[in-house]
């Protein structure tokens, strides 16, 4: 009996320590090391998604073929949409939601720590498929990331391949989701109510239901266009009496929710990034939850403001005009919210600041361009024009990916223990935000003026503003290089500053109350918490 009780005694002190070499990273069920995997691979990916997006942007430079026929153009934005959205930055925000929600909850580790692994490993093979696929007969999906039928019952085998690539990432996020519902409902520590959260555990747990409640829904309609490849059935084919637009109504039913799977948890980055900077608590916090609960709910009812040209009755188009202006409403909330945060604060703008306010003046530009198509009128014109282009990399590229920044820089020091640099990061913010409004502003202008999307030549009058656009576009991709080699390189080696415990003034939450680096094991036991939650107490 001894030789067991010392055994057992023996493995609980070896995991005071993280592991070391490979099987640290292989076997890993710490959620600092799982957050750090998903995030490396979500970067690999946004790195992978660029460069295709430089292709498209190097063949658009000027009129004519230049550098890839059709075909291939079509596999590019195809891939350069699915591996943007379901290889980075989704896992980027599961990688944020591993790192911190334990640290901000006051919880020991995610509550599933092996099905943390899980998800995690099993967006290799899903991330490998889908870039193979382009080396398959007949190269990539070249259907849209939407993979709108009859176009995918056409497709050569790498179709087949990226269905079973999204299955895979949909079993991947739904299991993630169901670790962070059970973590934040039954691993806060005591005294943290649910309205005493901070609001990015409150995004990130209306998210993981909102995951949970689209995947299958994804899984449903891409398994309809498999059975509809090799299985005999006809729900999309209609020569043999299938409906393609079901397929859109399928998939949208997905699609909305996940456009907000994608925006919630920045909304929780710059909810937490605006009051510590501006050195206050966050105005409206109550108001806050009931906006992101509002969106949540709301996106499952205007999926159809993508179809506004598919013959939809009038009614109809009435219907998902209102309801997608209704939805603007809790967005507004949240901008108010941040600005009056702002409002007569001691604000300082170190680099997270920057990004956070950069995050919601261009994430405004984009929601009001996303008021204009919701007038079905105007879709009609405008639909499937660069102007929707335009439209959502403003939403997911200034919205997104720019939280994600803010996010790195307010919490990086505390993962590595190491401030990074503030003038490169200050380069970094300013060469991204210029470039990024270089690369997109013109392509409303090109919609307006009728340029179809997803064509690889154009007529003469739109030769200019493609032009800017292009290089813009390069000068984007080359920001997020600087970033990497000139910002993350370093602070991963431990080159820089020591970073205090709580390097900035007005940061609130349990993660401060952390030493930085964080320690491998955050919280033992649960810590006793003073009134407001922020704070450890005794």
């Amino acid at each position: 009996m001894s030789a067991v009780l010392d055994h057992h005694a023996h493995h609980a002190h070896d995991d005071h320590h993280a592991p070391t070499g490979w099987r640290r990273w292989v076997f890993a069920t710490n959620h600092k090391d799982i957050g750090t995997m998903y995030l490396l691979f979500s970067f690999t990916m946004l790195i992978l998604g660029g460069i295709l997006a430089l292709l498209i942007r190097a063949e658009l430079f000027k009129p004519g073929l230049q550098i890839v026929n059709p075909e291939l153009f079509n596999q590019l934005t195809t891939m350069h949409g699915v591996i943007m959205v379901f290889g980075a930055i989704m896992p980027a925000f599961v990688g944020f939601a591993n790192w911190m929600l334990p640290m901000q909850i006051g919880a020991a580790d995610m509550a599933f720590a092996r099905m943390n692994n899980f998800s995690f490993w099993l967006l290799i093979p899903a991330g490998l498929l889908v870039v193979l696929s382009f080396f398959m007969p007949g190269g990539a999906p070249a259907a849209g990331w939407t993979f709108y039928a009859p176009l995918t019952l056409q497709m050569g085998p790498s179709m087949d391949a990226g269905i079973f690539a999204l299955h895979i990432m949909g079993a991947s996020s739904i299991m993630g989701s169901i670790n962070i519902i059970v973590t934040v409902l039954n691993m806060r520590a005591p005294g943290m109510t649910l309205m005493k959260m901070p609001m990015f555990a409150w995004t990130w747990l209306i998210t993981a239901y909102l995951l949970i409640a689209v995947m299958p829904v994804l899984a449903g309609a891409i398994t309809m266009t498999l059975t509809d490849r090799h299985f005999g059935t006809s729900f999309f084919n209609p020569a043999a009496g299938g409906d393609p637009v079901m397929f859109q109504h399928i998939f949208w039913f997905f699609g909305h929710p996940e456009v907000y799977i994608m925006i919630l948890p920045a909304f929780g980055i710059i909810s937490q990034i605006v009051p510590a900077f501006s050195r206050k608590k966050l105005f409206g916090y109550a108001s806050m939850v009931y906006a992101t609960a509002s969106i949540a709910i709301l996106s499952f009812i205007v999926w159809a403001h993508h179809m506004f040209t598919t013959g939809m009755p009038v009614t109809g188009q009435l219907y998902f005009m209102y309801a997608t202006m209704l939805i603007a409403v809790p967005t507004a909330v949240k901008i108010f919210n941040w600005i009056a945060t702002m409002w007569k604060g001691s604000m300082t703008f170190e680099t997270p600041m920057l990004w956070a306010i950069g995050f919601i003046f261009v994430f405004t530009i984009g929601g009001f361009t996303g008021l204009i198509p919701a007038v079905a009128p105007i879709d009609i014109q405008i639909q499937d024009t660069y102007f929707i282009v335009a439209h959502f990399h403003y939403v997911l590229v200034a919205g997104s990916l720019f939280a994600l920044f803010g996010g790195f820089y307010y919490w990086a020091p505390k993962w590595t223990g190491v401030m990074y640099n503030e003038g490169r990061g200050k380069l970094h913010f300013w060469w991204s935000l210029i470039s990024f409004n270089v690369t997109f502003f013109p392509m409303h202008f090109l919609g307006l003026a009728g340029m179809p999307r997803r064509y690889a030549d154009y007529p003469m009058q739109f030769a200019d503003f493609n032009a800017i656009a292009s290089v813009g576009a390069f000068f984007f991709g080359f920001a997020q290089v600087y970033f990497f080699f000139f910002v993350v390189l370093p602070v991963m080696r431990g080159k820089g500053e020591k970073a205090p415990q709580k390097p900035w003034d007005g940061a609130e939450g349990l993660e401060w109350e952390l030493p930085s680096p964080a320690p491998y094991h955050s919280f033992e036991n649960p810590p006793k918490l003073d009134a407001t939650a922020t704070r450890i107490v005794g």
